[in-house]
C-alpha cells in the first residue's frame, strides 16, 4: 500500500541516554523521508551526548559509551539534521511522549530553529494502543506477521514502525471506534491529518504532556496540584507559579510553551487595564466645584476673626499707617541732659 500524501513523511527514531527529557541525550536518531510520490531517503546519526551512557539504557540499545566517544555532538550535526527533515510531517512509535519532544530539547540546546507549527504527528502507537493495545515487537508480529530484526536499533525500530502504519490502515479500513463519549468514527485513514487528530486525542501542548487543552481549546496544567485548571487562571491567582516552572526542571519546550501562553496573558492583561482606564469618566480640572450648578455658588468674604479685641479698647484697623522716619538719631549731649533732670527734678 502507498500512504496517501501532501508532503514528505518523516518516520523517525531515537535511541537516548534515559527518557529525562531535561537531563538526558540522543546518541542515535535514524529518520526515513518517504515522499508523496513513494520514493523515500534514510539518513541515521550517531552522536556523541556528552554524558555516560547508563549501562540500563546500552543494555536496551547496544550503544556503549565507546560507540560514540568519538562522534560529534548533536550540535554540530543539528542543522544538517533539521535541513534534512525540512517541512516534513512526522511519524514514530511513541513519538508523540518521547520523540519529538526529545528532539525538540536537542534543536533549542543548539539553539537551531525547528518550527512544530503546522505539521502534522502520527503516533503509530496511539493508533496501535488505542486499536489493539500492544508493545511495538508485538505490533510488528500482528499487523505484519515479521519479526524484528535487530530490534532497538534506531533503522530496524523505525521502518518496522512505518510498515506497522502501512499495515494498520489497510486493516482497519472502514472499521469503527467509539470514544468515552460514546461517538462512533472510523478514524483508520489514509490522510495524514486525520490520523493526526486520532494520535493526538489528548491533546498535549507541550509534547511531555504538562499541558494540555480542554474541550474549550483552552491550555489547562495537567499534573501538580493545579491539575485540570486553565494556565492564565493560574497566572491570575498564583502569579510565581509561572517563575518556579520557568526555573524548574521541566523540558525546555514546555517552558517555551509556557512563555507563549504567558506573553499572550500578559499582553491580554495589559490590554484590559488600559481599557479600563479608558472608559473611566475623567475628573475636572479644577475639582469638583465645577460640576455644581453655577446658581448655587456663593462668594464668601473672609473676615479676620475680631475676638481678642474688648469693647473698651480702641480700634486701630483704619488707623492711618505712618511711615517710620529714617533720620539718623541725634547723638546725646549736655543740653539734653540738663532738660531731662529739670524735667524730672523734685519740688
Amino acid at each position: 500500500m502507498k500512504l496517501n500524501l501532501k508532503r514528505p513523511l518523516a518516520f523517525f527514531d531515537i535511541e537516548s541516554t534515559g527518557t529525562n527529557l531535561g537531563v538526558d541525550r540522543i546518541v542515535e536518531l535514524s529518520v526515513i523521508k518517504l515522499h508523496p510520490d513513494g520514493s523515500e531517503e534514510v539518513k541515521t546519526w550517531r552522536m556523541n551526548p556528552g554524558i555516560p551512557i547508563p549501562l540500563e539504557s546500552s543494555l536496551v540499545h547496544g550503544i556503549y559509551d565507546e560507540h560514540v566517544k568519538d562522534e560529534p555532538a548533536f550540535g554540530a550535526l543539528a542543522a544538517a539534521v533539521a535541513e534534512f527533515i525540512g517541512e516534513s510531517d512526522l511519524a514514530g512509535y511513541n513519538s508523540n511522549k518521547f520523540d519529538i519532544p526529545m528532539l525538540m530539547e536537542e534543536f533549542l540546546r543548539a539553539d537551531v530553529l525547528f518550527d512544530l507549527d503546522n505539521r502534522h504527528f502520527v503516533d503509530v502507537q496511539n493508533i496501535f494502543h488505542q486499536m489493539e493495545q500492544r508493545t511495538l515487537k508485538a505490533a510488528y508480529q500482528f499487523y505484519c506477521n515479521k519479526e524484528i530484526v535487530n530490534a532497538h536499533s534506531a533503522e530496524a525500530d523505525t521502518r518496522a514502525t512505518m510498515e506497522v502504519l502501512l499495515a494498520q490502515i489497510a486493516r482497519y479500513e472502514n472499521v469503527e471506534w467509539e470514544d468515552k463519549k460514546g461517538n462512533r468514527t472510523i478514524p483508520v485513514v489514509n490522510d495524514i491529518e486525520a490520523l493526526h487528530h486520532f494520535t493526538n486525542l489528548s491533546k498535549p501542548v507541550d509534547f511531555a504532556g504538562r499541558m494540555v487543552y480542554n474541550e474549550n481549546g483552552e491550555e489547562t496544567f495537567n499534573f501538580g496540584k493545579h491539575k485540570g485548571k486553565t494556565v492564565e487562571d493560574v497566572f491570575r491567582i498564583e502569579p510565581s507559579y509561572y517563575s518556579w516552572m520557568m526555573q524548574g526542571d521541566f523540558p525546555l519546550y514546555t517552558k517555551r510553551k509556557l512563555e507563549q501562553i504567558y506573553t499572550r496573558w500578559n499582553a491580554k492583561k495589559n490590554a484590559e487595564r488600559v481599557l479600563k482606564q479608558q472608559q473611566q469618566p475623567s475628573k475636572p480640572l479644577d475639582g469638583p466645584a465645577q460640576n455644581k450648578p453655577a446658581e448655587n455658588l456663593v462668594k464668601r468674604e473672609f473676615h479676620k476673626p475680631d475676638h481678642t479685641r474688648t469693647n473698651n479698647q480702641p480700634r486701630y484697623d483704619n488707623r492711618p499707617f505712618k511711615k517710620k522716619d529714617d533720620t539718623p538719631a541725634t547723638p546725646v549731649n549736655d543740653d539734653m541732659l540738663k532738660a531731662l533732670a529739670d524735667k524730672f527734678k523734685k519740688g
